[in-house]
């Protein structure tokens, strides 16, 4: 092969360093020293609930819902990690993105094809060249003939000298060798084609194009892991909330059941008592609606707590159904712990994955710059073939038959209507779509987390005075019925004690539930659990 020909290939890779159009730096956005929820609660240490705590300075705890101590609970999470069909498909989107960045590198390496035809086919005769006209080969021939039957005369008659001896028979052989040379120079009609060899083509990425591109799939690769990350931390948190919420329910139908009896016996004694003629019929039909406006409430309970158990079975990747029998049995709403760490606001850009996606897709979009800015430029490449040619299959393998080629090649638009510059303003836009979008999911962040400290913060105060109201109905429902029992006061102020009594009872069921689901939310809003199962995946 010819080195001058490669030279000119050679140079254009020796330049193959540069790449046009921006090089991404993550931006540089400020954050708050702290959170202005993490202030002590004040609940004092003597409620019916353990205090409890925010801890700024510390780092959040990836697994914080094994801080629940609740064996069901992680169960649960470990099965919806294994299971859940939300996240295999999120995971087919990552596997999609790592194939899609694979494509792109591809465009970087030389592309080679392995090829192989056979054409019979037939020529127009008008179109042969005019060494193919009809009698050419017969005048030819003629022509040969004759200047051989003169070379023969010549040499009977002995002007050609001594020692020249040429036969008419001499003379026949040579016509038809003659012949048979200009048989091989004419052009068939039809004829067989054969061909075989391999092409190569190999565009140089002189202004790095391509290598944005590639730069640009990575940081869509990432952002789909991001994805991934964010639905991780999206279904633990939904498990043990319905988790919760499936034990408050348990909890409140408890508390309304055993309502439920209290107001029984009242019924029976209102019953006895107008037996006697204590006490009128209004009393009895008191008692008797009262029992059945709580007893109402028993298919409603069951019904919440039908859905939260459906929906843990969903998560699970099972039907709906599939918890029922497992979450029959009664158990306690798990106990938030009496310290939660949150650490700093500037952690949150390195745990938060809807953060870390967002910044992922601006490093993409600015990639995408260059991209777009490549497309001003010339675009290089290197082709080349090796193959065998020839009209028949004897001949395939000859030397003779052997053809290539290899050269450099160039393409550079002059003209497009101003497509490509509109396509970098395009780019340039997105990129700053990105950035505008990175900033404002950094501003959702701090809000989730500080709703999420103050929600934790004051409903812990309200299940601490819920407490208490509860410890002063139970005393007015003892003091009412025992003065209803001696007859100091009517039934009505029992009834309003147990009106008052179940009123915060359930209530304070509520509270308890709503404390740990703030404590779930914060640390959702805190980013946390992704990392754990990345660790178990590596």
């Amino acid at each position: 092969m010819n080195r001058q020909m490669i030279r000119p290939a050679a140079a254009l890779v020796s330049i193959a360093g540069c790449m046009v159009g921006p090089d991404y730096q993550r931006p540089d956005v400020q954050v708050p020293t702290e959170y202005h929820g993490t202030a002590p609660t004040t609940a004092p240490a003597t409620q019916p609930v353990e205090r409890l705590t925010v801890v700024p300075g510390s780092a959040p705890v990836d697994r914080w819902w094994t801080a629940l101590d609740d064996e069901v609970l992680d169960s649960l999470v470990d099965r919806a990690i294994q299971s859940n069909i939300d996240l295999e498909l999120a995971e087919a989107r990552v596997r999609e993105a790592r194939a899609q960045r694979q494509v792109i590198a591809a465009d970087l390496w030389p592309q080679f094809n392995l090829g192989g035809s056979h054409a019979y086919r037939g020529s127009s005769l008008n179109a042969q060249p005019k060494t193919n006209e009809p009698g050419l080969e017969a005048k030819a021939v003629g022509v040969a003939t004759g200047a051989l039957n003169s070379v023969a005369f010549a040499a009977r008659s002995g002007t050609m000298g001594s020692g020249s001896v040429l036969t008419s028979v001499a003379v026949q052989q040579m016509s038809g060798r003659i012949q048979e040379k200009v048989n091989k120079v004419t052009v068939s009609r039809d004829m067989n084609l054969f061909q075989a060899g391999f092409d190569a083509s190999w565009e140089l990425d002189i202004f790095g194009g391509t290598r944005r591109a590639m730069e640009a799939a990575e940081g869509q690769f990432q952002a789909a892991q991001e994805d991934l990350h964010n639905l991780q931390t999206t279904l633990i948190s939904e498990v043990a909330l319905n988790y919760v919420e499936a034990r408050g329910y348990q909890k409140r139908l408890a508390i309304t059941r055993q309502n439920i009896e209290t107001m029984r016996e009242s019924l029976e004694l209102t019953r006895v008592r107008f037996q006697a003629g204590l006490t009128s019929e209004l009393d009895v039909a008191q008692a008797a609606a009262q029992l059945a406006t709580t007893e109402s409430q028993v298919p409603v309970l069951e019904a919440l707590w039908h859905q939260a158990v459906h929906r843990l079975g969903v998560l699970l990747g099972r039907p709906p159904g599939a918890l029922l029998a497992d979450m029959q049995a009664q158990g306690p709403i798990p106990a938030a712990p009496p310290a939660v760490p949150v650490g700093l606001p500037s952690g949150l850009l390195r745990r938060r994955p809807d953060i870390r996606r967002s910044e992922r897709q601006l490093a993409a979009a600015t990639a995408q710059i260059g991209v777009a800015v490549a497309d001003l430029y010339p675009r290089f490449s290197i082709t080349g073939s090796f193959g065998t040619q020839t009209r028949d299959m004897q001949h395939f393998l000859d030397s003779n038959s052997l053809f290539w080629s290899i050269g450099p090649g160039v393409s550079w638009p002059i003209f497009e209507g101003g497509r490509i510059r509109a396509n970098i303003k395009v780019q340039t836009e997105r990129e700053r779509q990105a950035f505008a979008l990175y900033h404002s999911t950094i501003l959702t962040a701090l809000e989730d987390v500080e709703n999420a400290l103050v929600a934790y913060r004051q409903d812990q105060q309200r299940w601490h005075h819920l407490g208490k109201a509860v410890d002063a109905s139970h005393r007015a429902l003892e003091v009412a019925t025992e003065r209803y029992r001696k007859g100091l006061a009517d039934f009505l102020s029992v009834l309003e004690s147990q009106r008052s009594l179940y009123l915060t009872q359930d209530q304070l069921a509520q509270s308890e539930a709503d404390v740990v689901a703030n404590y779930i939310a914060l640390n959702k809003a805190l980013g946390g659990g992704w990392q754990t199962i990345e660790e178990g995946n590596d």
